[in-house]
């Protein structure tokens, strides 16, 4: 019997404006998964809130160390990483709102490296631009500091979230220097006249060294490339997001790499509600859960009440927390547990 990992990220919205934005949505193979599944409360022991957090302990791995991760991912070898992605910072009233997905283009990217390293020359650290979204600074020591995800601090007043630790300060005052030599670079000048957004700070974070995830799932399916970065590490056959579930199709791919079994175990990470809701999309929002409706929830269900999947695992993410619920082939016919409107449950 195969078991299935389901992660939600943004399912539940601000009961400010929920009610009003999920009028209408016909969900009722979610809505009975959400109802009919057993909470266990947050995930695991303590608060999980963030994707790469989550990732990390399916994937047994300690801390949140994505830099080492990705840079394997993007070509970049062994070392000592911390992501430095290229943002923007918008003076907002008495906030500094940080906007991601600034992206730079292979020759801008370039220029803007080759500034900071000459700016930081001896002082153990380079910095690479292998993709236009994905920056880094390679350390001859890991830090003494705590990070947040680029996930977590897109959209928001980058106050407060900021690297924290015994060497905060030190990073502190790297990160000014970079604002004001971005600042100063022309290539912003150029940007700008073309109507770009300039790229005037870096966002660090994910520091660590080389990490192994461990093996835990025979197939990956998501739309959120860090799910394929995981599987890649550990080996485990990668899908992009199809349409539509099909038991037989992620099987398949399976069994590909390594033979028939029936304790396939199988990964999937969906994050078209996060894009959506970042940009403020609303109605992306509720077209893009209609499709997972269909595409996604139904064909799960009825594979669950059919024994086809012997449990499904379902994890939402969002806010600063996560609610796990595990449902068994048993919970799906247990009709007396009521189906509750999605704008009820509290954001998780």
């Amino acid at each position: 019997m195969r078991s299935v990992h389901l992660i939600i990220c943004d399912l539940f919205l601000p009961q400010d404006f929920a009610a009003e934005v999920c009028a209408g949505l016909r969900l009722p193979a979610l809505k009975k998964m959400l109802a009919r599944g057993t909470s266990t409360g947050p995930a695991q022991t303590g608060e999980i809130n963030s994707l790469e957090e989550m990732l990390c302990k399916a994937f047994g791995v300690s801390g949140q160390p994505i830099a080492p991760l990705s840079a394997a991912f993007d070509g970049l070898g062994e070392g000592c990483w911390l992501r430095a992605d290229p943002v923007h910072l918008r003076l907002q009233r008495d906030q500094l709102l940080l906007l991601p997905d600034v992206e730079a283009g292979a020759d801008e990217a370039g220029q803007l490296c080759a500034a900071l390293n000459e700016h930081f020359a001896g002082q153990g650290m380079e910095f690479f631009a292998p993709h236009p979204q994905r920056w880094y600074v390679r350390m001859d020591r890991l830090p003494d500091i705590e990070t947040v995800p680029l996930s977590q601090a897109a959209g928001r007043n980058v106050h407060g979230l900021l690297p924290k630790g015994r060497e905060a300060s030190r990073w502190h005052q790297i990160l000014n220097e970079i604002q004001m030599l971005l600042f100063a670079h022309p290539l912003n000048e150029v940007r700008e006249a073309r109507g770009e957004l300039p790229v005037n700070s870096l966002w660090l974070w994910g520091c660590g060294l080389n990490v192994l995830p461990q093996k835990n799932y025979d197939c990956v399916s998501s739309d959120e490339v860090l799910a394929g970065m995981f599987a890649a590490a550990a080996g485990v056959p990668f899908a992009e997001w199809p349409k539509q579930w099909n038991a037989s199709l992620t099987l398949a791919l399976s069994q590909r790499e390594r033979g028939f079994s029936s304790e396939d175990r199988q990964l999937l990470v969906w994050t078209g509600l996060r894009s959506a809701l970042q940009r403020g999309d609303l109605d992306a929002w509720r077209a893009a859960l209609q499709e997972f409706e269909t595409g996604y929830a139904q064909p799960l269900w009825q594979a669950l009440r059919a024994g086809k999947i012997a449990q499904l695992q379902l994890d939402v993410l969002g806010g600063d927390r996560t609610r796990r619920l595990l449902l068994t082939r048993t919970d799906a016919w247990a009709f007396w547990r009521r189906n509750r409107p999605l704008a009820e449950y509290p954001m998780v």
